[in-house]
């Protein structure tokens, strides 16, 4: 599974066809040992745990990359490689 930023102790990836766990566009996020699945673009907790701040991190992260998220997906869905996008500073 590809890891597409890091920022902030969080480990973002997104699996490639991927689409039969969920059945929706989501990251998988990694922090301290704890694993969550959220939705894309609402940034909803899908599975898993994780601290409300990293969380709203995430979110906010989200939302500012929301079009390259997207097309990561597409291409992800395709099997096709995905592309890094910039951590939240």
């Amino acid at each position: 599974m590809p890891t597409i930023s890091m920022f902030y102790g969080i480990i973002v990836r997104m699996f490639f066809i991927d689409t039969n766990q969920h059945n929706l566009p989501h990251i998988h996020i990694e922090y301290q040992g704890k694993e969550a699945v959220i939705s894309l673009p609402a940034g909803e907790l899908l599975d898993g745990d994780l601290p409300v701040k990293k969380l709203k991190m995430v979110q906010a992260w989200i939302a500012i990359h929301e079009e390259e998220l997207m097309a990561n997906w597409a291409l992800a869905v395709r099997g096709e490689p995905i592309f890094k996008i910039e951590p939240l500073r």
